[in-house]
């Protein structure tokens, strides 16, 4: 968490440098060397059925990238505090979407956290005066990477079990490389052949590739397999706040005091949205939710 959680500042940082499609691109780049290495070394490639081909370019598409895009354009137009509170209502719509797509019933306290989570950012993102706190452009974009990481998990749930989490990821971060790659060319490799830099600024991609791609991943299913996802994906609620603190002390980010009583409002949201309401059946669909960025 404290790795998902620092993403958002390490995008923040790396944005400076370079622009949100060169910072992806490398990002996956550098995530499918470091995880193909692990799975070269663990021995666990395996041959993807025919059947499942299409469902892992469909994953691919939604994330990295439909995701990526939403998230990363979506963060230049506002500060990762609030980028990190919309990006955490993840787990809400999914659990809206496996009710919807999958008939899966959810508790009377579960829908109260997900109104009270809406609530939350309402009261996070609005002023006193009623104004805004950022560009809407930036709430559509975060909003598309909510709703592509909806998308993903419900795919999700017809290859977990034949494959496994590492290899999903590595082999959609392959794909998501393919798909950026002509974007990147088209758009930022002049801007990056022209942009004087040093090591240092490649170091928060970096960053962003070793420890929010793989590392965090990597942690997060660990977890899964010793403790269960409905304990593991509890702690997910978390992000918010950790990003807050960080941007706080590291970006010099400002907290007022409407801005911690809407996360906290958000946080208890998501924690009610999580109680006791998924049966056990449904719960691989949320061991990524949407947190393999």
């Amino acid at each position: 968490m404290v790795f998902w959680a620092f993403s958002f500042i390490w995008f923040k940082v790396a944005n400076e440098t370079f622009k949100p499609i060169t910072i992806v691109f490398l990002r996956l780049l550098i995530s499918i060397v470091v995880l193909g290495v692990y799975l070269f070394f663990s021995n666990n490639f395996r041959k993807i059925e025919k059947k499942d081909r299409k469902f892992f370019l469909i994953l691919a598409v939604f994330e990295p990238f439909l995701y990526f895009l939403g998230e990363s354009f979506g963060l230049t137009y506002v500060s990762a505090t609030i980028g990190s509170v919309v990006i955490s209502t993840i787990p809400v719509f999914v659990a809206l979407g496996a009710w919807l797509l999958l008939k899966e019933r959810l508790k009377r306290i579960n829908y109260a956290g997900i109104i009270l989570s809406f609530i939350g950012i309402i009261v996070f993102i609005i002023n006193t005066d009623g104004s805004l706190t950022f560009n809407i452009r930036g709430l559509a974009l975060l909003f598309l990477a909510v709703f592509s990481a909806v998308g993903y998990n419900l795919i999700l749930t017809r290859l977990l079990g034949a494959y496994t989490p590492v290899f999903i990821v590595a082999v959609q971060n392959t794909i998501g490389v393919v798909l950026f790659l002509p974007i990147f060319l088209a758009t930022d490799m002049t801007h990056l052949i022209n942009t004087p830099f040093t090591f240092s600024d490649l170091i928060p991609v970096i960053e962003l590739a070793l420890f929010a791609s793989c590392g965090a991943f990597i942690l997060f299913a660990y977890s899964v397999k010793k403790m269960g996802i409905s304990r593991v994906n509890v702690f997910t609620n978390s992000i918010p706040l950790l990003t807050a603190l960080f941007a706080f002390f590291i970006l010099g980010e400002k907290l007022t005091l409407q801005n911690i009583a809407g996360m906290i409002i958000v946080i208890t949201g998501l924690f009610m949205s999580q109680l006791n309401g998924r049966e056990k059946k449904s719960d691989d669909a949320l061991i990524l939710t949407g947190k393999t960025a």
